[in-house]
């Protein structure tokens, strides 16, 4: 998980239980590529998933318990590398895109090395970043996008040429949403101490409820939907802009 910037310095050591998620995200990850390499891609796109979820929990835990430390954050980094980077390369490489022989290894190249720039990025900017955006696309959404298209894909026993194709598309796109400039909602600012309605329960349960209908469906269109909203925010933003540019432009000319 991609840690928000924090003015506070970090301590120094290394406590069990945040690093104990890491490297549980950092298993999963590693399985996931055992699983592709063995045909298994069901299996191997659920563990990413699962990835994903001890990811995010490493991360609330630290900031629970008061535990982030230099070296919980290079481990985290490290282990995004390995869960939501090469892992889901691979078992896309593996599941399908090996068929379109160099093509369809250097597409999966171009998302591993997207995930390397966008966690090197997000680390020598984490002093300076905002805390409300992200930006690019994060690299656990991103792979949650490719693991969601080999599950959907795998569920309905679907890997023709043309799927092939679009699968080398999905992961330079992917890709390059995560070394863009575009800007992605931050959720991390969602404080799990405080108090919440009975109304954001009951969504809550909603959406565990859809999830629970068709998990492979549900998840890619969810993470496939985030990774859009960036797009659409950022444009939204700049056109926002460019009208009140336009506002200043004309009050300033009714005063002179």
């Amino acid at each position: 998980m991609e840690i928000e910037p924090n003015n506070k310095p970090r301590r120094r050591g290394i406590y069990i239980l945040p690093n104990l998620f890491t490297i549980s995200a950092l298993f999963a990850g590693f399985y996931a590529v055992v699983a592709g390499m063995q045909g298994a891609y069901s299996n191997a796109a659920i563990a990413i998933f699962i990835a994903m979820i001890m990811d995010n929990l490493d991360g609330r835990v630290a900031r629970l318990t008061n535990t982030q430390t230099d070296f919980g954050a290079q481990l985290d980094s490290l282990s995004d590398m390995v869960s939501f980077g090469i892992a889901p390369a691979l078992v896309m490489y593996s599941w399908i895109l090996h068929s379109l022989g160099k093509l369809g290894w250097l597409s999966a190249f171009v998302y591993a090395v997207a995930v390397a720039l966008r966690l090197a990025r997000f680390n020598v900017q984490l002093e300076t970043a905002d805390k409300h955006y992200f930006q690019g696309l994060p690299c656990p959404p991103a792979a949650g996008v490719i693991a969601g298209f080999v599950w959907t894909c795998v569920s309905f026993n679907i890997n023709n040429w043309s799927v092939a194709i679009i699968g080398s598309i999905l992961v330079i796109l992917v890709g390059l949403l995560m070394v863009s400039n575009v800007r992605y909602h931050n959720f991390k600012e969602i404080d799990l101490k405080n108090k919440v309605s009975f109304l954001a329960i009951l969504v809550l349960v909603l959406v565990l409820v859809l999830v629970a209908i068709d998990p492979p469906q549900i998840l890619f269109m969810a993470f496939t939907l985030f990774a859009i909203s960036g797009p659409i925010l950022t444009f939204w933003q700049l056109r926002k802009k460019r009208k009140e540019k336009k506002r200043a432009g004309v009050s300033s000319n009714k005063t002179e």
